[in-house]
């Protein structure tokens, strides 16, 4: 396993940006760079609306539509587990912090979305779209990932959107420190 600066809590990188910019892209070749690399790593991802993992029909699914809070499906390769955890106020988001500790035994995290919370963000910026860099306005993002690193005095680390891996070393070391409560 690849050595982190930080071996007792996982490395958490936020990738934030607007739609269309790359988010998921990015992320999927950080997985893999991270893989590559011997890491173990754990995905979060902020669904705007109601969501399933499961398929309608499914006894699993059937369990949850009976009323059960917590479903779990395990089979030999994976488990996944289901909770119906409702929030009070429909338009009220689930923090992060609250999340974070639900991710075990890995390396790095991986988020996406959940851009004005308060962790280490990677902004994932094309200028072709014409929108706002998040970047001028929240301070947790410490780098810019954008098609040839172009960063437009962003004063962030200026990261090449295309090419992930020459970076990865240098954002887990900056990661790393970031300062956790």
């Amino acid at each position: 396993m690849a050595e982190l600066p930080n071996a007792t809590r996982p490395v958490v990188i936020g990738l934030a940006g607007w739609s269309g910019s790359g988010k998921t892209t990015l992320a999927l070749r950080l997985i893999a760079a991270c893989k590559a690399r011997g890491l173990r790593v754990a995905t979060l991802k902020h669904a705007h609306h109601q969501f399933d993992v499961d398929v309608p029909g499914k006894d699993s699914y059937r369990h949850r539509e009976a009323g059960a809070e917590q479903v779990i499906v395990a089979s030999n390769q994976r488990i996944a587990v289901m909770i119906e955890a409702p929030l009070p106020d429909p338009q009220d988001r689930r923090p992060l912090r609250d999340l974070l500790p639900l991710v075990r035994d890995v390396d790095v995290v991986l988020v996406e979305g959940f851009k004005t919370e308060d962790h280490p963000k990677i902004e994932v910026f094309r200028p072709e779209n014409g929108k706002d860099r998040l970047a001028n306005t929240s301070p947790t993002i410490l780098a810019v990932a954008s098609p040839g690193a172009a960063t437009q005095d962003t004063g962030r680390m200026a990261l090449d959107l295309d090419q992930p891996e020459s970076w990865l070393t240098e954002v887990l070391d900056a990661f790393a420190n970031w300062p956790w409560p």
